[in-house]
């Protein structure tokens, strides 16, 4: 008869060997799992090795394709816009760079550069469209010269309005605008904070080229549709228009978008949509010279909408 110590002990021993089995499985187990998975991140790491060494040759080739556009613009753009004169204007998400890089251009192809003129952010919200609708149909029209009815939206009515003050050479029958007549428009839009512009005294251009940014956020509204709508509103006055964004700006809602999606606005608005690049702002001074010289506007970049790259010269 077994006794009672004996079977304890016997039990003693079952669970010893079974904690024991379990550990050594647990061990073995674990080394599996983990050799496995060091093998898995080696392999991982090997392919962002791979993808990175990729990514810095990319760069090195497209830091030498910008170089070289950079270095051949002079040539590319020279005496593009001989005789001509453009006013700039600049949204409130335009960057410093490609401002001031497309003045130079402008100037490095035998243009003036009349002014640059700041559209502020109350300028695009719609929030304040009321108000800024209210300026433009006050007593600040140049005389002799109308609104049109067409489009009341305040990106249109205030492209309508500037155009008439800033931009010549597209009606010759139209009654000319006189300094005094231009700064009163300037002035009024400047005080009421939808306009910013140096001491320079701003005259009047032949062209408009208006620079904007890249891709708008969720929560931008109809700002993009604001500037697109401002550039259709200046086309009319001027010998062309054309707008200029930063990768992103032919995506979603942003202003390069919005002239590419509707045909009227295409066909009075030259776009380019890679302005941050060199090979895009030797496209946007080739793109105002086609429209200064008769030609058509033309959508040029890599974003959506855009027919070409740049122009065939």
């Amino acid at each position: 008869m077994i006794s009672l110590r004996s079977h304890a002990i016997s039990l003693a021993a079952v669970f010893l060997a079974l904690a024991i089995g379990v550990a050594l499985g647990s061990g073995l187990l674990s080394n599996t799992l983990l050799a496995g998975l060091k093998d898995d991140k080696t392999q991982m790491q090997n392919q962002i090795n791979g993808l990175t060494d990729e990514k810095n040759v990319l760069n090195e080739k497209l830091s030498a394709a910008n170089d070289f556009d950079a270095q051949m613009s002079p040539r590319i753009i020279r005496d593009a816009m001989k005789g001509k004169s453009t006013v700039m204007f600049r949204t409130p998400d335009a960057a410093d760079d490609d401002v001031a890089a497309l003045s130079r251009l402008v100037e490095e192809a035998g243009g003036a550069v009349t002014g640059t003129i700041a559209l502020t952010q109350e300028f695009v919200d719609a929030n304040s469209s009321e108000k800024l609708l209210s300026v433009i149909n006050s007593p600040i029209v140049p005389a002799g010269r109308q609104l049109s009815t067409t489009s009341v939206d305040q990106g249109t009515q205030a492209g309508d309005l500037l155009g008439i003050a800033l931009l010549t050479g597209k009606d010759q029958n139209a009654p000319a605008v006189d300094d005094a007549q231009r700064d009163a428009v300037l002035v009024a839009l400047r005080d009421t904070g939808f306009l910013t512009y140096g001491t320079e005294r701003i005259g009047p251009a032949d062209t408009a080229l208006i620079v904007t940014g890249g891709g708008l956020a969720d929560d931008a509204g109809n700002q993009g549709a604001t500037v697109a709508r401002f550039a259709a509103g200046l086309a009319p006055h001027g010998a062309g228009t054309l707008l200029a964004g930063r990768d992103g700006s032919a995506t979603g809602t942003g202003a390069v978008s919005v002239v590419r999606s509707d045909a009227s606005l295409t066909n009075a608005v030259g776009t380019v949509d890679d302005v941050e690049r060199p090979s895009g702002r030797i496209t946007a001074v080739l793109g105002l010279q086609e429209m200064a010289t008769g030609g058509r506007p033309g959508q040029y970049g890599i974003g959506r909408g855009a027919s070409s790259v740049t122009l065939a010269q």
